[in-house]
């Protein structure tokens, strides 16, 4: 009998409640060099062709097609070589019929040439290439290995969409295209806020009852992957007004967005409901998931997003991918905002929550197309030693009462 969740928000309305908040941030002019990471705000035109004239494709002879037509092992093609062109040269030699000049890859085609014959199609190849050639070969026609002006984009071309990441591929291409500057949406500002009475600093040690902040190095890892810019990082006590303070050091050094980790729940001591909840500006919910089910989201009167993520280390990564993450792509205009996903057999059984979709961290075979789970211990939200196996969450509706070996399972990609 299948199983629905009651009195929860589903993901959808919960992440579609965030999103409706956001506000993509202002534009900016960057350099190329200076704006990796960044997310395209109007798209990236291409100075002038690529490429910027005809070239060679090999290291051989620019020739006449014509001269060498019916050249073969059993008659080659004597041809007098008027001309070296190495790579980056400006010479344009007058070809005559009858006439070749040696040339490397990338070098510009002489004007009188339409076809290059490789060094391999000669008898005597690289050697004595300077005088006399036989060409052995007959090059396939006009054009054979000269790469045309233009063929990949022409001056004006989009070279990189509005919306789309400016990675290494992309500077590479802007960079080709002659693209000195490229216009980008500023990168989010946030802070990362642990909460907990409990909580260690990494240098601190260790007591009984006590434990090391992992959600903050998580969370500052998960932020500047998704191209953001961590400006406060702190831990505070449970006490309500510390969240208080602390977020007004947030909106002080001009955060986006405020990711709070703990304290959302409804335990004795949650200092971000304590501080926020009935003020109207931060709303706490829960939604059908497992992990990650209690919530909280809203916006100051600054404009700065507030989340409030629980404490547990498995439900801080699966809230963020499932929340987070996508509003802050989303505040930089990316045209992309969710991970990608793909579908795999389950390797190994496991249970599910009782009307609750799961996240689970997994460890999947792309070779053998499986997936499992990425710890012996199941689903349990404060597993956290199992998210360092982890590359993907398998994502289990709510209405699934368990998974057997062998059913197809929805991946989500992490790596």
């Amino acid at each position: 009998m299948s199983r629905r969740a009651r009195a929860l928000r589903t993901v959808e309305d919960q992440r579609a409640r965030v999103l409706d908040a956001v506000r993509q941030l202002p534009a900016e002019t960057r350099p190329v060099h200076a704006a990796i990471g960044c997310t395209l705000a109007a798209p990236a035109l291409a100075a002038h062709d690529i490429p910027l004239f005809d070239n060679s494709a090999m290291d051989g002879f620019a020739v006449r097609a014509a001269d060498v037509a019916v050249a073969s092992e059993d008659a080659p093609v004597a041809l007098h070589v008027v001309a070296d062109l190495p790579a980056g040269t400006s010479d344009d030699p007058a070809l005559a019929s009858g006439e070749a000049a040696r040339i490397m890859t990338g070098s510009p085609v002489p004007t009188d040439a339409d076809a290059i014959v490789p060094f391999e199609d000669t008898a005597g190849g690289l050697a004595d290439s300077l005088t006399e050639i036989h060409v052995v070969q007959a090059p396939a026609g006009v054009g054979a290995y000269i790469r045309r002006r233009g063929a990949d984009l022409r001056a004006g071309d989009e070279v990189i969409p509005a919306g789309e990441r400016l990675g290494a591929f992309q500077r590479a291409a802007a960079v080709a295209a002659g693209i000195a500057e490229v216009t980008v949406t500023r990168q989010p500002r946030v802070a990362v806020v642990s909460t907990g009475s409990e909580l260690l600093a990494p240098d601190q040690p260790i007591t009984r009852g006590r434990i090391p902040d992992s959600n903050g190095p998580l969370l500052e890892q998960l932020v500047a992957d998704a191209d953001a810019d961590v400006v406060l990082t702190a831990r505070v006590q449970d006490d309500a007004a510390a969240v208080h303070e602390i977020t007004a050091a947030a909106v002080a050094r001009g955060a986006d967005l405020i990711i709070f980790t703990g304290g959302v729940s409804a335990g004795a001591y949650e200092p971000v409901r304590g501080a926020f909840d009935g003020g109207g500006e931060v709303e706490f919910t829960g939604v059908a998931m497992q992990p990650g089910k209690p919530q909280a989201f809203g916006v100051l009167p600054s404009g700065c997003l507030v989340f409030g993520l629980p404490g547990n280390p498995v439900s801080v990564a699966v809230s963020f991918e499932v929340f987070v993450r996508p509003a802050l792509l989303a505040l930089q205009g990316r045209s992309l905002i969710h991970r990608p996903r793909l579908q795999l057999q389950a390797e190994t059984a496991w249970t599910t929550p009782p009307g609750r979709r799961q996240y689970l961290p997994a460890v999947i075979d792309l070779a053998a197309r499986t997936v499992r789970p990425a710890t012996a211990g199941g689903s349990g939200s404060h597993l956290a030693g199992g998210l360092a196996r982890a590359r993907a969450f398998a994502v289990v509706p709510a209405e699934v009462d368990n998974v057997a070996v062998g059913d197809t399972i929805d991946v989500m990609l992490v790596e």
